[in-house]
């Protein structure tokens, strides 16, 4: 895919809707631009897991850490 976008005097970019949709990005993600003087990359920043999102969705009864899942574990199995 190839997208072009114009630079502001201030030197700010528009990253088109398509683009900014491949790299998961939303108003106030960052982006990395990386150069091997060649070629150069843009990346999303990804400062957490991408899993991070999803902590915490399961069942509300079971505490966390090792213990409270290990035991919660023996209970379903009837032990």
């Amino acid at each position: 895919m190839q997208k072009q976008a114009r630079i502001t005097s201030k030197g700010q970019i528009t990253v088109p809707h398509e683009i900014r949709r491949l790299l998961g990005v939303k108003p106030g993600d960052g982006l990395v631009f990386e150069s091997d003087g060649t070629r150069t990359e843009v990346r999303p920043v990804r400062s957490s897991s991408p899993f991070e999102k999803y902590r915490g969705i399961g069942s509300g009864s079971i505490g966390s850490g090792r213990k409270a899942v290990v035991k919660a574990i023996r209970e379903l199995r009837g032990r």
